[in-house]
């Protein structure tokens, strides 16, 4: 059944890709050795996908996030963007990290207005009514005033993708989405994304080592060994949203997603 739905999404891969990545790799080099954290990789992501990069930790997940994102150029390979080539970060690319990374001093609304600093042509009262626009999307509009040490975790999370969201960005890049939270808040939060990411016009590339969370969430789950920047294989995932995380059918993703990784 699988095999059969993977084939009835084929159908998009004569589309232009948003990005592509040639042979892209990334190695670190000091005075006694070299150590590669990623690469080569090719691959194409479409627009409006949401593509779910797993594997285990050091495989290389994180750093391929980072390449995209501009925060480094890679060693070797080109990572083109609607066909011009990514060389730093920007506006159209915007990471929500494993950590909130949300400024204590400031209170939730100038958290998700800070976003939004670098919107040209934007008064000071556009920004706010954008920020107030997302606070609303993520079901946070009473804490608008709140300042960040009231919030729960899960609350300091969905304030981060608030802010991410706000710039409007082409391409949202999440690192891990929702570490170290209890699970029901984590289902929640599955929940809200799938609910954004349908009704926007983004592109999400998401990093995960959770075989759940990847069919959850994912259009598209590509594979990575443990060695770095190897691809294994990547799996199409055509169920509707917003998905439950407990639903069988996602959970036979999951199993096929794991039985993968163990013949690797």
């Amino acid at each position: 059944m699988m095999q059969a739905k993977a084939r009835h999404l084929s159908s998009k891969t004569h589309e232009n890709p948003q990005l592509r990545l040639i042979d892209v790799g990334k190695t670190y080099k000091s005075h006694t050795q070299t150590v590669t954290a990623l690469g080569p990789v090719t691959m194409d992501i479409l627009a409006r996908e949401f593509v779910v990069l797993f594997g285990p930790s050091g495989c290389g997940k994180s750093s391929l996030l980072n390449l995209i994102a501009g925060f480094e150029a890679p060693s070797s390979g080109t990572i083109l963007l609607d066909g011009e080539i990514v060389k730093r970060p920007g506006q159209d690319r915007l990471m929500m990290f494993q950590e909130h990374a949300l400024f204590p001093w400031l209170n939730v609304l100038d958290n998700v207005m800070y976003g939004l600093r670098n919107q040209r042509g934007l008064s000071r009262r556009a920004r706010r009514e954008a920020a107030l626009f997302y606070i609303r999307l993520v079901h946070l509009e009473q804490f608008e005033k709140a300042s960040i040490h009231e919030l729960s975790g899960g609350m300091k999370h969905r304030i981060a993708l608030a802010r991410a969201l706000a710039p409007d960005p082409r391409i949202l890049l999440v690192d891990e989405p929702f570490p170290a939270l209890d699970a029901l808040t984590r289902e929640k939060l599955y929940i809200e994304l799938q609910e954004i990411f349908a009704r926007g016009h983004m592109t999400i590339v998401c990093v995960s080592h959770d075989a759940r969370e990847a069919a959850c969430l994912g259009d598209r789950v590509v594979i990575f060994s443990p060695r770095p920047g190897k691809i294994l294989s990547e799996i199409k995932i055509d169920l509707p949203r917003p998905r439950d995380i407990h639903d069988p059918e996602v959970g036979r993703y999951a199993a096929e997603i794991s039985s993968r990784m163990s013949r690797a």
